[in-house]
């Protein structure tokens, strides 16, 4: 907030700020009025810490000041001057601590400095520099390092927390490091003092929020574990979230029985000892010690049981029955073994039966006990928190019990001081102590322990009841608190100009940035005043979860001295530990569990402090400004002379002068109200400080008030929930009182009644961190702001909830379930009713469960207060305002409901009756028709007619009687199916609105032309509503004429009791949406008015098959229509086009599987469900493929047929058989000729021709495969008729067969189609280019998972090219690349053509149809494919020429373009050009396998040439082809070094064109094997030029021998399948060019070898 004070630093140097203004004072309680001292900086103050004689002081800028007695330095610094921490110049700190006599400082970086006293190894630094010095003068980092992780890595610390001899670090991973000495420590170690920081591993795992060191004992705050996180070791019903494993003492009333073993919660055994002494010691709780007599041990669960650094339990004690106000004074001073002597303090003064008679004896005392080296205090003071625990009445008595790990002074009346040899003195320093043999602590504890278990009529409360004795411990004072402030651990944005204070992680849940209440306390250390918690005056080395504060949604903890206090969220303060001086706040026993303070009521604290006897609290009060409230000692002006021994001595800052002044419960300072808006406290030692802020434009006003609004709230929630719903949840008649709906809806609404006091707890938490750091954090950073759609959110669903149950008249029925269950609760209950309403005493629920929705206009309010205080053209400005019209929004509009709900309430409460089905929790009257306001259009005279609208339907009853709530029928017509459309007046003058249904359309006639107007903003704001609106209508006719939503149709027809969720259009389905009917059928894709129309989803059910079909495609008018995918229940798969649900059009269809004893597949055209039109048949399970013309299902026309057995049939084909002429050649080339009546039957004439060229002419009957009846002539041909045999037999086949040009029409017919053209070349060339970026667009939309590859090029398809423009050599390769990627993307229409193709192409040729002889056709069909293709490329681009027409030069204006064009040719384009790159390469597998199974014999005879004549070396071999040897390579290459070729060389002439024309097989098309022919010859050519001199020229007696030999040396298989594919599919245009020469030498070279002599 510092945007706000705009002066510049210079000026804010000179004049005093206004924000962090300190106060510091001496505690003395409300009745001494000490005047808090201001501490006057030029620096705002953000933090202050306070130890037991000095203090830091944090401000802006990250600056470091100390003031009071600095020992390390041997000075004192008034805190009116405090002197600044140079060495800490340009750290950037963002926090200090202080503890007993030791300080540290946290830089914005997260790195510790400490300074102050070290005895302890308090200030964490290494061994060698501790042991040289007892303090740390100045400044000093140390590092915290986790050594568990690897490579060993710097911990960033976030929060500090300093006691007396230990200093504990949290993390910013929330894990507390600790160091110093002592079992305050929580380390897993007996080796002090602990020099560098360590872990305290009982914690790793949990979530620390918060800690907080006393002088010997801590607190942590930690955030509890989820449920499925408990430990297992007890039973789940009775674990304890947060117990450590180790524990095992009752921490209840419970009596302890004794058993042979016993061991300490800290895993110690006990054994018998000492029992006779502690029988002694627990005779009873007022029995008096024999003066001088042996203590029995010591405390259960002193420190010094369990603290090295504790004195065993031996001292001299007497116990008083002292009244309460009596003063106590020491008698005497008694000193033990391994324990400092006592300093008792100035302040005391002397009456009769003291043994110093007066203040001067006692200062000669502290005079020589101060010539020993350790020094003590004086413990015996009400001022002391060690000592009389508790005040209970005026007629109870004090009693004094010995604690171990103290030094404890006698109230012997006749005793002198008697001082004991110090065994240890001599190895004590100032400000240390020594530590105590183990065995000693061992045997202290066991004493204790066996005490404990002697009681057995006696608790463990009872025994903690009594009050304990006054102690001396080796400190003057103890240590001091320091908490870990929450704040620190709060995410918000700190402004440049603060300090930059570490804002770590605040507790949290689920990351959504608000504090957690989750949390439990954890307190380990000393505990001999009860200052841990957990019921006993115990020690405990390790961290233990306090058990009674579990649940309290503790937010913060604060040590004290020897106590220490707890605050919730709900405002209340628990404190437990010494009440020696009413510091707790409250007179309850035992103090050693954690106990309420008495707070006045109304007073609601959110902050707390506690020092060494006194604990200071803030509040919130009856107005905004806060107060601060003070427990503790009250303390008389001191006179001159202990004035100045207090500033001598630090012990003298012990005890407060009179011992029996001092405060029962918290009371108000009332100096507290000139300090200004106090944003926190602190307290330690004797002194108290606070920090405030001056309220500059309201803001500081604003902040707090919305903070005490809503902690207030938050208290008001809990208790309606503690009081009211609680009860009322858990009682076993609720049910029966409310009803089945009633209950649940209540039970509904208790659930977002806590969801709703979680948030505003957390939120109100939230803003108390916020206030502590006011100067810090950014005012967007206010969860009002940052968690808006929260708030919203929860405060919608209580409004709702309550709303619900109010409708369903659920708050009769609980007012009286709350008279029964509550009782004398009920005035309790009316105090928190804040509604006037509440009629002779009896509480209002509704007024007041609907209350808490006021708080969101305060909300609200507060915002705009604090955006006034910005420039509006600030981003803060923006954020507030924004925020205060969400919430006066939500405000009004949940207003709105409040009362729509009750006037459904009223409604139905007039109405009740046959309208109870129609009574809904969710639904809302918004008007109603009975006064004849509205009426149907025509209806008769005496119907009558009754319209109710609610909030989510119309409701039509008819023959009704509103005021008698009697009606015969009504019909509900659900808002989000219903459109609304005024009726424009016309000459009849009705004021008529037509409502459009799905299923049915009426018009209704208004009374008035008011009536009208109101019905129509009333029917378009409802559907608003319910249309995901703001409810604020809109205008007439346009309302949702398109929207999403749920119907059930009931009318007859196609839809009938089909259930729908989808688009709609005016009344009827349209857009993508899914149908399901009842009988299992779904429909899921796009509707279009009214029908399925577009791709979509259907699943059929077969009730006789028990399996579904289903349907994935295209569908027009209700019906499957387009291409789709047809899955039957019978396992039939069928992928085709369909018309009028019908397969029509080219498809495939699969029947069963290879498993199966049927397994066919079918792809050709089908007509009307029929296959009719050319088609493959093959049937898998017979080994059969049958290729031609279909008629009704049936086989009927020419086909060719062939079998797995290599039998080849070509004829034709009658009502499914093979009917009429027809040619059967079987593997071996035995050929029949001649009629058929049946599969395989021959009955007729016919001529049956062998394979060796013999003949049988004649009468054929009988089955193929059976054998052949014949009557008829044998011819035995000539010698020269059997050359000509081969050739004969080819040119008969292909007589029966369909043509290629007549097939897979119905592939192109599809094609034609989906570019929009009823038939090939009728349609319109942009249409066409339309509905190409149409599919691809569709296409994207409904593939989400596309790569980024496939998503590029459809987006370049998508891009329609120029298509109309005249074709030139310059853009004829743009439609090129065009149509490549066209083909490759089965989504673009050619594409799925080129895929389809080749599927068909596929499914003839291979498996079955791999048979030599379908060469032929394959090639046609291949040849076909192109003109039928080419047709639909040159109607895309018209500018294209004819097959084989020439493509033109751009016209150029310069002749050198026209040289170009004489270099390069012209370019010619012919359907093979451009269209076989895209095909062939696809049907490249299964056509070249038809080539090699054709020259099967001749590529056997030319492989076994070519691997004889291979055996021949280079020279051998070229001298036998006949090349002359002027062409004969004399040098070879290898490795680019030269050698020369002898007469054994192999495999080393001419190698590049040997491996150039290798690569004919790695290519696909004519024109790129063409190519490497040419590239072979060219690399021939090279190497040659350089064995000639001047010009060459090849001539065909030189060239082919040299070819011959590169052919041979190539060693290419299936040369004559290559030869032979290239003769066929060559592109005419290159056939007589240098191409076709080149080729022509390459065929004849296969010849050639071929032929060779074997011999």
């Amino acid at each position: 907030m510092e945007n706000i004070e705009e002066s510049p630093a210079d000026e804010r140097a000179q004049t005093p700020p206004e924000r962090g203004l300190l106060h510091i004072w001496q505690s003395a309680g409300p009745s001494a009025q000490l005047p808090p001292e201001r501490v006057l900086l030029s620096r705002p103050v953000l933090q202050t810490a306070l130890g037991e004689h000095h203090g830091l002081l944090l401000t802006q800028g990250g600056l470091v000041y100390s003031f009071g007695e600095l020992l390390w330095r041997h000075v004192s610094v008034p805190v009116s001057a405090p002197v600044l921490e140079g060495s800490l110049l340009g750290k950037t700190v963002v926090h200090v601590a202080a503890g007993g006599f030791h300080c540290g400082a946290l830089s914005e970086q997260g790195n510790i400095f400490m300074w102050g006293e070290n005895t302890a190894g308090q200030c964490g630094l290494t061994e060698k520099g501790a042991a040289a010095n007892i303090t740390v003068s100045e400044p000093s980092p140390i590092s915290v390092v986790d050594n568990d992780v690897i490579p060993p890595a710097a911990v960033r610390i976030v929060d500090l927390a300093f006691g007396r001899e230990h200093s504990l670090a949290l993390s910013a991973q929330n894990e507390l490091w600790a160091w110093g000495s002592g079992c305050q420590l929580g380390l897993v170690t007996s080796t002090f003092p602990v020099w560098r920081p360590q872990k305290v591993e009982h914690l790793a795992g949990r979530h620390v929020i918060q800690v907080s060191c006393g002088a010997y004992h801590s607190l942590a705050l930690v955030r509890s574990l989820p449920l499925k996180n408990y430990n297992t070791q007890n039973p789940p019903e009775k674990r304890e979230r947060g117990q450590s494993p180790h524990y095992s003492v009752t921490e209840k009333e419970e009596s302890f029985t004794v058993d042979g073993g016993h061991y300490c919660p800290l895993g110690v055994e006990l054994t018998e000892v000492m029992t006779e002494e502690s029988s002694q010691r627990r005779g009873g709780p007022r029995r008096r010690l024999q003066p001088r007599g042996r203590s029995a041990g010591s405390n259960p669960g002193s420190a010094a049981s369990l603290c090295p650094y504790s004195e065993d339990g031996k001292s001299n004690t007497k116990q008083k029955n002292l009244p309460v106000g009596t003063r106590l004074e020491p008698d005497g001073l008694t000193e033990r073994d391994g324990s400092p002597k006592s300093h008792p303090l100035s302040g005391w003064r002397s009456n009769k039966n003291s043994a110093l008679s007066d203040e001067r004896e006692l200062q000669n005392l502290l005079q020589k006990l101060s010539g020993h080296s350790l020094e003590t205090r004086d413990t015996s003071g009400l001022g002391d928190t060690d000592s009389l625990s508790s005040y209970t009445s005026d007629d109870s008595c004090v009693s004094s019990t010995p604690s171990t790990d103290l030094l404890t002074s006698s109230y012997n009346e006749e005793s002198s001081i008697t001082s004991q040899t110090n065994k240890n003195s001599g190895l004590s320093v100032s400000y240390s102590s020594s530590p105590v043999c183990l065995e000693d602590v061992r045997l202290s504890l066991e004493a204790e322990k066996q005490a404990l278990q002697g009681q057995k009529s006696s608790s463990l409360t009872n025994i903690n009841q009594r009050g304990k004795a006054s102690t001396n411990r080796r400190r003057s004072l103890p240590g001091t608190p320091t908490r870990g402030s929450p704040r620190q651990r709060r995410t918000c944005a700190c402004r440049p100009s603060s300090a930059g204070r570490v804002h770590s992680t605040a507790p949290k849940e689920a990351g959504d940035g608000l504090p957690s209440l989750d949390t439990e306390v954890w307190s380990w250390g000393r505990g001999s005043e009860g200052q841990l918690g957990h019921g006993d005056q115990l020690a405990r080395l390790q961290p233990l979860c306090i058990k009674s504060l579990k649940g309290e949604e503790v937010i913060q903890v604060a040590a004290g001295s020897h106590h220490s206090l707890a605050l919730t969220a709900h405002c209340q303060v628990y404190s437990w530990g010494s009440n020696m001086c009413g510091q707790l706040g409250h007179v309850n026993s035992p103090v050693t569990v954690p106990q309420q303070a008495k707070l006045s009521e109304g007073l609601r604290v959110w902050d707390v402090s506690a020092g060494q006897s006194h604990s200071l609290l803030l509040a919130d009060g009856d107005c905004v400004q806060p107060v601060l409230l003070y427990c503790g000692q009250q303390q008389e002006p001191m006179t001159g002379q202990s004035e100045r021994s207090h500033r001598g001595q630090r012990s003298h800052h012990r005890s407060p002068n009179r011992a029996e002044s001092y405060t029962v419960r918290p009371t108000l300072l009332p100096f507290c109200m000139e300090m200004g808006y106090i944003s926190s406290v602190c307290s330690g030692g004797q002194s108290c400080a606070v920090l405030a802020d001056h309220n500059i434009m309201g803001f500081i006003s604003a902040i707090h008030e919305l903070a005490s609004r809503e902690r207030q709230f938050y208290c008001w929630l809990s208790s309606v929930r503690k009081l009211l719903l609680t009860p009322l949840r858990n009682r076993e008649s609720a049910s029966s009182s409310l009803g089945e709906p009633c209950t649940h809806l209540f039970f509904s609404f208790c659930e977002s009644f806590a969801r709703l006091s979680a948030l505003i707890g957390r939120h109100s938490t939230s803003l108390t961190y916020f206030l502590h750091d006011v100067q810090g954090c950014d005012v967007t950073s206010l969860p009002l702001l940052t968690h808006t759609e929260h708030f919203l959110d929860i405060y919608k669903e209580y409004c709702s909830s309550v709303g619900n149950f109010q409708v369903m008249g659920g708050f009769q029925p609980l007012h009286k379930l709350s008279l029964e269950c509550l009782g004398s609760q009920q005035t309790v209950l009316a105090q928190l009713c804040v509604s006037d309403q509440a009629v002779s005493g009896d509480v209002d629920l509704v007024s007041m469960l609907y209350w808490p929705l006021q708080q969101l206009h305060q909300y609200s309010r507060v915002l705009l207060k604090l955006a006034a205080c910005y420039d509006v053209l600030t981003t803060e400005y923006q954020s507030l305002h924004q925020g205060c019209s969400q919430y006066e929004s939500l405000s009004s509009s949940l207003l709105r409901r409040k009362k729509e709900a009750e006037n459904t309430f009223l409604f139905w409460k007039t109405h009740s009756g046959k309208t109870e089905d129609l009574r809904l929790a969710q639904r809302r009257v918004v008007c109603e028709s009975s006064n004849r306001s509205l009426t149907l259009q025509n209806a008769g005279r005496f119907s009558n007619h009754w319209f109710i609208l609610f909030n989510d339907a119309l409701v039509h009853t008819q023959g009704a009687i509103p005021s008698q709530s009697i009606f015969s029928t009504h019909h509900v017509y659900p808002l989000t199916c219903l459109w609304v459309k005024p009726v424009t007046e016309d000459s009849s003058g009705l004021y008529a609105i037509k409502i459009t249904c799905p299923e049915e359309s009426f018009t209704v006639v208004a009374s008035t032309p008011q009536e009208k107007n109101k019905w129509l903003r009333s029917l378009n704001q409802a559907l608003d509503q319910v249309l995901g609106g703001g409810g604020q209508g809109s205008s007439p006719g346009v309302m949702g004429m398109s929207r999403t939503a749920s119907y059930t149709f009931t009318g007859e027809g196609r839809f009938k009791d089909a259930q729908y969720t989808g688009g709609w259009l005016a009344g009827r389905v349209h857009g993508r949406g899914t149908m399901k009917w009842p009988d299992g059928r779904t429909y899921v894709g796009n509707f279009k008015n009214g029908v399925e129309d577009g791709y979509g989803e259907c699943i059929i059910p077969n009730k006789v098959l028990h399996k579904p079909d289903s349907y994935q495609g295209h569908w027009r008018d209700g019906k499957i229509h387009g291409f789709g995918k047809y899955k039957y229940a019978s396992g039939e798969v069928y992928e085709g086009c369909f018309s009028d649900g019908q397969r029509h059009g080219y498809g495939m269809l699969s029947s069963g599987k290879l498993a199966k004893n049927s397994s066919s597949v079918f792809i050709g055209h089908w007509v009307h469900d029929k296959k009719t039109g050319y088609g493959v048949y093959d049937d898998i399970t017979r080994g059969e493929k049958y290729m031609g013309l279909w008629l009704d299902e049936q086989r009927h026309g020419t086909a060719v047929v062939v079998t797995q057995y290599g039998v080849y049939f070509e004829g034709t084909f009658k009502d499914n058989k093979m009917s009429g002429p027809g040619l059967l050649v079987s593997d071996d080339d035995t050929a029949f000729h001649g009629e058929f009546s049946d599969d395989w039957t021959v009955n007729g004439k016919g001529v049956l021709t062998l394979a060796n060229g013999d003949c049988l002419d004649g009468l054929f009957t009988g089955e193929w495969s059976a054998g052949l009846k014949v009557v008829g002539t044998y011819t035995k041909p000539v010698a020269e008729e059997l050359e000509h045999k081969d050739r004969n037999s080819l040119l008969r086949l292909g007589q029966y067969v369909v043509p290629a040009g007549q097939r897979w029409l119905c592939v192109f017919d599809e094609c034609w189609s989906r570019l929009g053209c009823d038939a090939a070349g009728k349609g319109e060339r942009t249409i066409a280019w339309e509905n190409i970026a149409v599919s691809i667009t569709s296409a994207r939309r409904h593939s989400p998972d596309l790569t980024r590859s496939q998503t590029k090029v459809l987006e370049s398809l998508e891009l329609i090219p120029q298509h109309g423009v005249p074709v030139t050599t310059a853009n004829y390769d743009n439609i090129r690349r065009y149509l490549i990627k066209a083909c490759e993307t089965p989504l673009h229409p050619l594409g799925w053509l080129v895929e389809t193709l080749v599927t068909v192409y596929r499914m003839t040729y291979v498996g079955v149809g791999s048979n030599r002889r379908l060469l032929r056709q394959a090639v046609l069909e291949v040849q076909g494919y192109l003109t039928h293709f080419f047709r639909i490329v040159r109607f895309l681009f018209p500018g294209l020429p004819d097959d084989g027409g020439i493509i033109p030069e751009p016209p150029a204006s310069n002749g050198r373009h026209d040289s170009n064009t004489a270099e390069q040719g012209v370019l010619v384009v012919s359907c093979s050009s451009l269209l076989l790159p895209l095909l062939l390469p696809r049907l490249y597998p299964p056509l070249f396998t038809l080539y090699c199974l054709q020259e099967e014999q001749d590529e056997a005879q030319y492989w076994d040439r070519i691997l004889r004549l291979n055996k021949q070396p280079d020279q051998s071999l070229l001298s036998f082809l006949g090349v002359q040897e002027k062409f004969w390579p004399v040098w070879m290459s290898i490795l680019g070094e030269k050698k020369q070729i002898v007469s054994s060389s192999k495999d080393a002439c001419f190698v590049s064109a040997v491996e150039t024309l290798q690569q004919i097989s790695t290519t696909f098309t004519p024109s790129d094997k063409l190519l490497v022919i040419q590239k072979t010859f060219e690399e021939l050519t090279q190497e040659i030029k350089p064995m000639l001199q001047g010009e060459f020229l090849w001539c065909m007696d030189d060239l082919l021998p040299l070819f011959l030999y590169l052919v041979l040396r190539a060693r290419i298989r299936n040369l004559g399948a290559e030869v032979n594919m290239i003769e066929d599919l060559m592109d005419p245009n290159v056939q007589h060019g240098e191409l076709g020469l080149m080729f022509t030498t390459l065929k004849a070279c296969y010849i050639q070898i071929q032929q060779e002599s074997t011999t």
